[in-house]
């Protein structure tokens, strides 16, 4: 069980897995800077200065001043705003990924091209096209 185990996990897939994965993690942290520090703030500015996080509703009937007033007194709140922030922050993240998949499949496609043009055709597929080459030729002749 321990040898199948120490091949699973040391299989490439898993360790590709992993490193996306910590990669996936680190690239929050810029997406949530993005979304907080870049996008919120214009945002803030055409709606007037409007924090979405601030927007919730109070379960309980009460006023609070913010979402954290609320959760100090302990009072079960439906937090919409920051729901607005998280679909903000994954449309980004979609857009950002989209253009990098863009960009990588445009380098690979670059790349197999270029590896096409630079490797010439085995022997006989280029002795065969001289053959067709020369039957063509021969029949216009005629």
């Amino acid at each position: 069980m321990v040898k199948e185990f120490k091949e699973f996990a040391l299989r490439g897939n898993v360790v590709d897995m992993a490193v996306g994965i910590i990669i996936g993690a680190a690239f929050s942290t810029i997406v949530q800077s993005l979304v907080n520090d870049v996008v919120m703030p214009p945002l803030g500015v055409v709606t007037g200065g409007v924090d979405f996080s601030d927007f919730f509703i109070a379960l309980d009937g009460n006023t609070y001043e913010s979402v954290a007033a609320a959760e100090k007194a302990g009072a079960p709140t439906i937090n919409y705003g920051l729901f607005i922030n998280n679909c903000i922050s994954f449309i980004i993240v979609a857009w950002v990924l989209f253009w990098l998949v863009k960009a990588m499949n445009h380098l690979r496609r670059k790349q197999e091209d270029e590896s096409n043009e630079s490797v010439p055709p085995p022997k006989d597929i280029q002795l065969l096209e001289e053959i067709r080459d020369a039957l063509v030729e021969g029949n216009q002749r005629k």
